[in-house]
């Protein structure tokens, strides 16, 4: 069997056990969505590449130090919540505040379904693109953040959960009361939503 095709946690036990090269398959098989995560939070690909290493050295450090990592659980979600424990730690340590824009990867027209395509149209989903990206960043906190991990990280609500350390019932409810939120803000501002 290729080791591209083995698992996550055989590569792990493989890495523990000295094989180099079974981490670097880990990082390749999960590095775009690592990055597109940190980036989402940070918006700085300069910052985004400093949290990535970081976190990929405290991946290293407890894997060699056999610290605790839970096999029964998935390997993404494990290194997305290091990597966000990270942000977090620098944000209280330095008061920073990441701005959360628009990119190629994690595009606002994901909600815009328009088939025709006329100069007016692109106009007009760049305007309402960038509506309802303010409707986003206008929900709360952890609303912005289940919705942003959902619809543009493409996680599960268990990876969710697993992620911001709530059960999977919050999570779902917290999704629930962004759409609805969402809803409300577009319909007070007159912004036609289609989902």
């Amino acid at each position: 069997m290729a080791k591209t095709q083995i698992s996550d946690a055989l590569l792990i036990n493989m890495y523990i056990s000295g094989d180099e090269s079974a981490l670097e398959i880990l990082v390749k098989r999960h590095q775009s969505k690592l990055y597109g995560f940190i980036y989402s939070k940070v918006n700085d690909r300069d910052i985004a590449d400093d949290f990535f290493q970081e976190t990929f050295i405290r991946v290293i450090n407890t894997l060699k130090t056999k610290k605790f990592y839970d096999e029964k659980g998935k390997f993404l979600p494990w290194v997305m919540r290091i990597a966000n424990n990270l942000i977090v730690d620098d944000y209280r340590k330095n008061q920073k505040i990441y701005m959360h824009r628009d990119t190629e990867e994690y595009s606002v027209f994901a909600f815009i379904k328009d088939d025709s395509v006329t100069i007016e149209s692109i106009y007009e989903k760049e305007g309402v693109a960038i509506e309802i990206k303010n409707l986003i960043n206008n929900l709360p906190d952890d609303q912005r953040e289940v919705l942003v991990m959902r619809y543009f990280h493409d996680l599960s609500f268990k990876e969710i959960s697993e992620l911001t350390n709530v059960s999977l019932n919050t999570s779902l409810g917290r999704m629930r009361y962004a759409i609805s939120n969402l809803k409300k803000l577009a319909k007070k501002n007159q912004i036609n939503l289609s989902f």
